[in-house]
């Protein structure tokens, strides 16, 4: 088990790290989710003893590990952009974890065989990193941590130099592979469809906090303040304001969207909400939803899906439609909205169903 205590990384007077704290047990798949410079790299090697927290602690199975050496942690790690041995074989690099623990030369034999047969790396056994493609280059590196087993595994975003099929296959294998070793698993990416896929628990960072932890989907479905849906939105999140009068809510053009039964329970005001890009329509989804004017900035088709970049109400949005949907730039349409499909923040971004929640 990995606990985080408080901990905070400070750099000449810049906070990376502010006050995050984590339990992360045995056997478990862990996803550090958030942008670039959101903290995900700084917060592993936090977590490895690479650097030493400015404050909090760092445990290992209940022992205090903080500003412990990572040389004396049983820690492996792989990044994006990998890391071999330039003058070993594949083989050799492989192998170079088992032979410093020790192992005999058929354990060592068996257990190489085994990781370059997942990784799909037994033709280049004898070559050396400089003979392999970049995919070939990371691959090799995630063989020498699976063989490591090590109780602590960090990836920083291992898959992204990978062809688009080996890293779905790898996705699926890597949970499986590092669960049944016992190990805490840790994952950064800063894509959110990556978090969904490989499920278990995802922590959600912003500026250096975490804003939110705990199993993957419902962070997703019930994110705690408009951080966190924002994080866990790509494309990003849409946003619209919204004044609350009696049972219902107004646009800023009068557009009336009535309350739901809980929604009517708070206070008068104002308040934003959220929705993500699947649930802006083109077409009337459904009787309760309302239409509202917008304007179509551009149009992106990938092939499968569209996306319709466009402005309402003097909101930024994106609709993701299925299939080819080409519209003209600076055309005048409507779009739809369900009401049942927004997350609602209060002005200072909490979600106000998690407010409810803990009021109840």
């Amino acid at each position: 088990m990995l606990e985080l205590r408080g901990v905070s990384k400070t750099v000449d007077g810049m906070d990376h790290i502010r006050d995050v704290s984590l339990r992360l047990e045995s056997g478990s798949l862990n996803v550090l989710l958030g942008p670039t410079l959101s903290g995900k790299t700084t917060l592993m090697r936090l977590m490895a003893g690479l650097d030493k927290p400015t404050a909090g602690q760092v445990l290992v199975n209940g022992q205090d590990m903080t500003g412990v050496s990572v040389r004396k942690r049983d820690v492996a790690m792989v990044y994006q952009q990998f890391i071999n041995y330039p003058a070993l074989t594949v083989y050799e690099n492989i192998a170079s974890p088992l032979r410093v623990a020790g192992l005999k030369g058929d354990e060592i034999e068996s257990q190489v065989r085994k990781a370059a047969d997942l990784m799909k790396l037994s033709p280049y056994l004898d070559r050396t990193p400089l003979n392999l493609s970049g995919g070939q280059q990371q691959r090799t590196a995630l063989a020498r941590a699976l063989v490591k087993g090590a109780h602590l595994v960090l990836m920083d975003e291992p898959l992204a130099n990978l062809d688009y099929k080996l890293r779905e296959e790898l996705r699926d294998e890597l949970p499986k592979i590092f669960s049944e070793s016992g190990a805490v698993f840790v994952y950064a990416t800063t894509e959110p469809t990556e978090a969904l896929l490989l499920g278990g628990r995802t922590a959600t960072l912003h500026e250096g906090r975490v804003s939110q932890f705990g199993p993957t989907i419902d962070v997703y479905r019930n994110p705690q303040d408009i951080v966190t849906a924002q994080t866990f939105s790509d494309p990003p999140l849409n946003l619209l304001g919204l004044t609350k009068s009696g049972s219902e809510f107004r646009t800023s053009n009068g557009t009336v969207i009535p309350a739901s039964e809980e929604e009517k329970r708070l206070p008068d005001g104002h308040y934003k909400a959220g929705f993500r890009p699947h649930h802006l329509y083109l077409q009337r989804p459904s009787e309760d939803a309302v239409c509202l004017p917008s304007v179509v900035d551009v149009s992106e088709i990938t092939g499968s899906e569209s996306f319709i970049h466009l402005t309402c109400l003097n909101h930024r949005w994106v609709a993701l439609e299925h299939g080819i949907h080409n519209v003209d730039v600076d055309a005048e349409i409507e779009v739809y909205v369900d009401a049942k499909n927004f997350m609602i923040f209060d002005d200072e971004g909490r979600s106000v169903a998690s407010l409810m929640s803990e009021a109840a």
